[in-house]
C-alpha cells in the first residue's frame, strides 16, 4: 500500500474539523440534489409551426366557405324589362343624405372607389357602409343599383349627381 500524500492528509483533516450535522447522517442514495429538478426544454420552434399550420388551415376553410357561398361577393341584378341606354327614373330625383351607400370599383383603375368614396363624403351626397374593390375587374358599366323600391329616388338623385350614370 502507499503513504497518503500531505495533500491528501491535510484535505482529509479539513473534512473532519466541521461539526456533524442532520445532513452527515443521510442514507446514500444515487440521487444528486434532492431539491432540483431538471429543465426541460422548451420547443417554441413547435408551437410556432402548430400556429402556423392552424392559421394556414382556418384561412382555406374561410375562403372555401365564402367562394362557395351562393353570394359570392358579387351583386344581384335584376332586369327591369327596359333596355340599360334608355332607362328613364320612374321618380323625381331626389338627393338622400342620409342613404347608405356602398361603392365597388370594378375596373382595373386602383384607388377609384376611396377617390369616389371622397367625393360623396365631401359633398354629403349620402352614408358610405363600404368602398373597395369588386369581385371582377372587367366590368363594362358604372350604375347606381338599390334594392328597395323606397330608395328609388335616392339611387336616381345620386346616379344625377355622378353624371347622369
Amino acid at each position: 500500500m502507499t503513504r497518503p500524500t500531505e495533500d491528501e492528509v491535510k484535505h482529509s483533516a479539513a473534512r473532519q474539523s466541521y461539526p456533524e450535522d442532520r445532513f452527515d447522517r443521510l442514507q446514500q442514495s444515487g440521487r444528486v440534489g434532492a431539491h432540483r429538478v431538471t429543465a426541460r426544454p422548451r420547443y417554441i420552434w413547435q408551437y410556432l409551426i402548430a400556429g402556423l399550420l392552424g392559421f394556414a388551415v382556418l384561412t382555406t376553410i374561410g375562403i372555401i366557405a365564402v367562394q362557395s357561398g351562393e353570394g359570392s361577393g358579387k351583386l344581384p341584378l335584376t332586369s327591369s324589362g327596359t333596355p340599360s341606354g334608355t332607362a328613364q327614373p320612374s321618380v323625381e330625383a331626389k338627393l338622400d343624405p342620409e342613404a347608405t351607400i356602398a361603392i365597388l370599383n370594378g375596373t382595373p383603375t386602383e384607388n377609384l372607389a376611396a377617390a369616389l368614396d371622397q367625393i360623396v363624403t365631401n359633398e354629403e351626397w349620402g352614408k358610405i357602409q363600404f368602398s373597395g374593390s369588386a369581385a371582377t375587374t372587367d366590368v363594362a358599366i358604372s350604375a347606381v343599383f338599390y334594392s328597395n323600391p323606397d330608395d328609388e329616388a335616392a339611387a336616381a338623385g345620386l346616379a344625377e349627381k355622378l353624371g347622369g350614370v
